[in-house]
């Protein structure tokens, strides 16, 4: 079983570290939310991601008091949701109460407000990451021009921004533009918005022998792609966490390049 001390962290340009592989929670409320994330961090799984909109940050907050780990040593990840513009701070605050925590380590724009880049909402982001509510701040589902705006509004760039990714949705442009800015880049949906049956996975993983999945989870990994899978299955979470003992090779990251659409 993978430890979290093998899982590799992420730079990000406000000097913080995030973990490259997450535990994503989207969907999981209730009981099994909270039992997913305790078997998660037991897995040794150190970086959760929830949100508000989510309806699970007690239970994430519970399984984390629970898993006997300390505040510290887990990344959390929340969201605002777009609808909350303007209520950044009741929010954040919110959030905070639910988890059972003082700060979360990286908060985000759940979406652009309205479809806008929302320039006094991220300025309201910068003034709670100032005060130490959060320690990064970032966005989710935003354009490069969205960004730009921010920066342009407030001089200050998103860390983060949370996107879609998988094989099929990989955009060198798109990643090179974010990272040309210092924003990482997070890929939310590696297995949903993408094709665990294509031959390319299907064969790499023979070779390998691991499953498709986890070649998918290697190959964000060996782009420098911050990963968030989720799984209620505490075998399939422990498989997904366990892709750190091989890897790719230059020719197979071509290949499973070449799915894109």
């Amino acid at each position: 079983m993978t430890t979290s001390t093998a899982i590799p962290e992420v730079k990000l340009t406000d000097g913080h570290d995030v973990p490259i592989l997450g535990f994503g929670t989207w969907q999981m409320t209730g009981d099994v939310a909270y039992h997913a994330v305790l078997d998660a961090l037991k897995a040794g799984y150190r970086h959760l991601d929830t949100a508000t909109a989510y309806d699970n940050e007690a239970q994430v907050g519970r399984a984390l008091r629970d898993s006997g780990l300390a505040r510290e040593d887990v990344f959390i990840t929340t969201k605002l949701p777009p609808g909350r513009a303007g209520e950044e701070r009741a929010t954040l605050s919110a959030s905070l109460r639910e988890l059972g925590v003082d700060y979360v380590d990286l908060w985000l724009v759940h979406w652009p407000p309205d479809g806008q880049p929302a320039p006094g909402t991220w300025a309201e982001f910068i003034a709670l990451r100032d005060e130490g509510l959060t320690r990064s701040i970032g966005v989710s589902n935003y354009s490069t021009g969205h960004l730009d705006q921010l920066v342009d509004a407030t001089g200050v760039a998103p860390a983060v921004n949370q996107i879609k990714w998988s094989p099929l949705l990989h955009d060198p442009a798109r990643l090179a533009e974010l990272r040309d800015r210092g924003v990482a880049v997070e890929g939310y949906s590696p297995f949903r918005a993408g094709d665990l049956d294509a031959s390319e996975l299907v064969e790499i993983a023979e070779r390998h022998g691991i499953t498709p999945a986890q070649v998918v989870l290697r190959w964000h990994i060996q782009h420098e792609i911050v990963v968030i899978p989720k799984s209620q299955d505490p075998d399939r979470l422990r498989s997904n966490l366990d892709v750190f003992g091989f890897s790719l090779t230059d020719d197979e990251m071509s290949r499973i390049d070449g799915l894109a659409r």
